[in-house]
Parts: structure tokens; sequence; C-alpha cells
């Protein structure tokens, strides 16, 4: 038994790489979260000792944009469609990310992309944004609008209100039903069955809005 475990060890180092540090990093941080995260319980995860991880990834930041770079290529940017049609896919790529990582999905939305892989990526949405025909300052503001709304959603269905802390004492249902009634004929309708549908809802109030842009900068520019 003594000579087992060495011999399972270097069998667990040597399947070590890269990928599969990044893979089970992922797994483990969606699973516990970041504040659980170190590189001391990934390696508990991976069977190996936490100096090895090292090898490939010099720091936790390094490991991190590695994780940054699969989220990156879990986000579909389809090459052919509308830009309406490119820019729903994209928002719905997106939901299903935050929905797969919510462990990452926080660090995701406020790493600042400024590396390659990520600048690659936001001019690749950004070339979407050009097919509007919109003005520079309005692309960008639509571009920002966008973002705001698929990260605000993601964040809170990935790990927001529904996952939160609830108050020391909280107001019974029977109570809430006849102080608050407003909350309450509402309530039923933010339940999970219903959050795909109204982010589909609200997705389409900002791609009309982006569509009324367009009609109206074309009329700008066609003059009276």
């Amino acid at each position: 038994m003594t000579q087992e475990k060495p011999k399972a060890r270097r069998r667990s180092q040597l399947a070590l790489s890269a990928d599969r540090i990044a893979e089970e990093a992922m797994a483990l941080i969606d699973a516990e979260g970041l504040d659980g995260f170190s590189f001391r319980s990934l390696a508990d995860r991976l069977g190996c000792k936490a100096m090895s991880i090292y090898y490939y990834f010099p720091s936790k930041q390094h490991l991190f944009e590695a994780l940054v770079d699969i989220c990156i290529g879990e986000i579909d940017i389809p090459a052919t469609g509308s830009w309406r049609e490119k820019l729903r896919a994209i928002a719905f790529s997106y939901r299903a990310l935050a929905l797969r990582h919510p462990g990452f999905f926080l660090y995701f939305c406020i790493f600042r992309l400024n590396n390659r892989s990520g600048l690659a990526y936001l001019n690749r949405i950004l070339a979407v944004f050009e097919e509007t025909g919109l003005p520079d300052g309005e692309r960008a503001q639509r571009f920002r609008t966008l973002g705001y709304y698929i990260m605000g959603a993601g964040l809170d269905e990935s790990l927001g209100y529904a996952h939160g802390p609830t108050a020391v004492e909280p107001v019974s249902p029977e109570e809430a039903r006849h102080d608050f009634p407003a909350i309450m004929s509402v309530g039923p309708y933010f339940a999970k069955p219903y959050h795909g549908p109204t982010y589909e809802a609200g997705l389409d109030l900002l791609l009309d809005g982006i569509e009324a842009a367009i009609e109206h900068h074309g009329r700008t520019v066609a003059g009276p």
C-alpha cells in the first residue's frame, strides 16, 4: 500500500496540463465560488501538490485569465444573419454562460478584457454593431446598454437575488399578502420558469430601440 500512493501521485502529475488545470479550476469555482478557491484546494482536486500548478500558471491571475478565455470561447458570435439575429444569439449565449459558470461569472464580468483575446472578442461584437450603420457615438451607447443588460441579468440569475442572503426576520406570506399586495400579485411571475421569457422580452425592447435609432438616423441623413 505504501508504494501505490507515490505511483498514483506520479500518474496524476504526468496527466497534468494547462487545459486540465483550467478545466478543474472552473469546475471547482462553479461549485464552491471564488471565495473558496485556492491553489491548495485545486491541487487536492487534481491529486497533486500546489507547486505543480505554478509550473503552468505562475499566479492565480494567470490561471483566471485562462478561465476568461474559456468563457470567451463559449460565447457564440454568428458569422451570418442580420445584425439583430447576431445580437440575439450573442445575448442568449451570454446568458447560458452565466448559468453554466455561476461561480466564475462575476470575475468574467469585471475583468477588463484588455488582453488580445479579450479585445478580439469585443471587436467582433462591435463589428456587429457597425452593421447597423449608426454613428460611432450611438453604436458605443447601444453596445454599453446591451452590455449592462446582459451582465446584470446574468449576475442576477447566476448568483444574485434568488441566491442571496435573506432578512433576519422575513415577512410571512400571509402578512405580505395583506400589507404588500402589489408585490404578491406579480410575485409568481418572478419564478424561474419566467426568467427566460422575461430576459427575451427585455432583450427585444433593446433591439427594438436600435431598430428605431436606425430609422431615425436614416431620416436624418436623408434630410427633409
